[in-house]
């Protein structure tokens, strides 16, 4: 009875082991043939034909890799011109670095990291466009590089110098409420005092004239948010057309209709979505996310929690500002919700 058993049981396992070969051998034959197999429903045909204009979903990875290759000597001169050039000119403390990363989700968009200060820049201007180029990222024909820097906006040579270089050149200015953007700027230069261990002034100080007792237009963070004397001296050069207004405090709460308003002023094709923000309830502000595995958040520089102003004072400011914020509103066409 029980070398019956014993029989039975080698017979069961012998059965169960050539299934178990059988069908390893039958995977390596199916894997050795998917190579030469054409898919039933190819990728590209499930979405249509891809348009002329439509950006490769590989450009992300170009970004990345293009510098890598350039080092390596594998890529062309073609590749690393620098091409479609647009700038971010300003203004400070109004959403510059938070507008140029969210356009850097932009598969299109190539940014320079760092701001060039070229053109604001006497010493660096000295150097050429020659130094201007090669401090700019590498990027492909289909691409816009763009750098920032909010310095531009409020130079006085600047204007002239980028229209020297390129007179058809497409200008981005992302503001914010003036008062509130004052206050910005006093906030961060503030912050770099106390991490020096130095005193300064409360911002009503500055803000307003001791022996007047009116708004003090030679402090310059009051004089950076009269946005429209600034514009003016620019208009001198570009048409209003070649400008893009960002609403800065609209980009903080709402940023995704924003960058469909940049994208097509940019002529580029719609391709950031709201996948590719998600707002941080810790960080208080959005996020981005390029992909499943890469997301950013700004850096927490960012965000600053601002010194309680006398209300008065902010009175005075809004009510100093409200005039050049009408004209403002009437050049540029676009009405914002300031008090």
């Amino acid at each position: 009875m029980l070398f019956k058993q014993q029989a039975l049981l080698r017979q069961k396992l012998f059965v169960l082991g050539s299934l178990a070969i059988g069908s390893l051998l039958y995977l390596v034959a199916r894997v050795g043939s998917l190579d030469r197999l054409q898919p039933l429903c190819p990728i590209d045909g499930r979405f249509g034909p891809r348009s002329q204009d439509e950006i490769p979903l590989r450009a992300l990875q170009f970004k990345r890799g293009l510098l890598h290759e350039f080092r390596k000597g594998n890529a062309t001169k073609e590749q690393i011109r620098l091409h479609n050039l647009a700038i971010i000119i300003g203004v400070r403390k109004g959403g510059t670095r938070a507008l140029l990363e969210m356009l850097n989700l932009h598969p299109a968009v190539v940014k320079a990291s760092q701001e060039i200060h070229f053109f604001d820049n006497d010493e660096n201007y000295a150097k050429g466009t020659e130094w201007y180029r090669k401090k700019m990222p590498f990027s492909y024909p289909h691409q816009i590089t763009i750098e920032k820097s909010p310095a531009y906006f409020i130079t006085e040579e600047v204007p002239e110098r980028i229209y020297k270089m390129n007179s058809s050149i497409k200008l981005l200015i992302i503001v914010r409420e003036p008062t509130t953007r004052a206050i910005s700027d006093y906030t961060q230069v503030l912050e770099g005092k106390e991490r020096k261990n130095k005193t300064y002034y409360k911002f009503e100080k500055l803000a307003i004239d001791p022996n007047t007792c009116e708004v003090n237009t030679k402090y310059k963070a009051v004089r950076t948010s009269i946005y429209t004397k600034h514009l003016e001296r620019w208009l001198k050069y570009f048409p209003i057309e070649q400008f893009h207004i960002v609403d800065g405090d609209r980009l903080i709460t709402e940023p995704l209709p924003e960058l469909q308003l940049v994208e097509k002023f940019l002529n580029l094709p719609p391709r950031i979505s709201q996948y590719n923000l998600y707002f941080n309830a810790t960080r208080g502000f959005y996020c981005l996310r390029f992909n499943i595995v890469f997301n950013k958040c700004l850096a927490g520089s960012k965000g600053r929690i601002h010194p309680e102003v006398d209300t008065s004072v902010i009175t005075k400011l809004r009510k100093f500002f409200h005039p050049f914020n009408q004209k403002f509103y009437q050049i540029t066409g676009r009405t914002f919700n300031w008090p």
